[in-house]
């Protein structure tokens, strides 16, 4: 085909083989469909410091905003250090730095990815998700689900997260396309890791309170 029409004027991207720290698979809206959306996060030892590099749009660099607080609120369970926040530098950087990239919902895959990048636990790589966050991480509604849905099917996604909100959409969805993929329709970012992460992080363990006792007292009791 590509002899008489030319070579493919559009990538929608495919899902890599191999598990990967901190690259997660995204779905996107464009004019001409849906499209795999690579997110990357690295996060290296520094002060604090948080980078963005893809050409990105001030809705998504408030996404990545709002992703990080997600994190930070759930440091202890996820068993990160609430230092390690200080002490370390965060890039997020979406690839096709030429394209421009904006919107609310990617939320939920840059949540998973910065959790992936602090834990250093990879992200299984045929796993998809759109869906933006609250800062209590709640997944919340997007649009464009059709054609999201049709690029995790044409780039060779096995399970894709949806926002437990978008469940009506799915009657727009061809049934060829349903069939091929695990549709999994989330209420929060917490329904997510589990599956995602090829396994999930020790919880730090706080040392237990003990009370002071009144020696005084203890004695004279006994």
């Amino acid at each position: 085909l590509p002899d008489y029409l030319g070579p493919h004027k559009f990538d929608f991207g495919m899902a890599e083989d191999e598990a990967q720290v901190g690259r997660v698979n995204g779905l996107a809206w464009t004019s001409v469909g849906g499209e795999l959306l690579t997110i990357e996060v690295a996060a290296v030892k520094g002060k604090g410091k948080f980078i963005t590099t893809g050409s990105l749009g001030d809705v998504m660099k408030e996404s990545i905003t709002a992703a990080m607080t997600v994190v930070r609120t759930r440091a202890d369970e996820l068993g990160i250090e609430s230092t390690r926040f200080e002490e370390t530098d965060v890039h997020v950087h979406l690839p096709e730095g030429a394209t421009p990239k904006d919107g609310p919902s990617a939320g939920l895959a840059l949540t998973t990815a910065l959790v992936s990048a602090f834990t250093g636990i990879p992200i299984r790589p045929d796993i998809a998700m759109t869906g933006e966050t609250s800062l209590g991480g709640r997944a919340m509604r997007i649009g464009g689900l059709k054609e999201k849905l049709l690029a995790a099917h044409r780039g060779g996604i096995k399970l894709v997260f949806i926002p437990q909100d978008n469940v009506r959409d799915l009657s727009e969805i061809p049934d060829n396309v349903k069939e091929g993929l695990e549709i999994k329709a989330v209420k929060s970012i917490d329904e997510i890791l589990p599956l995602a992460l090829t396994s999930m992080p020790e919880p730090l363990v706080k040392a237990p309170i003990v009370k002071a006792v009144d020696e005084g007292k203890k004695a004279a009791r006994h």
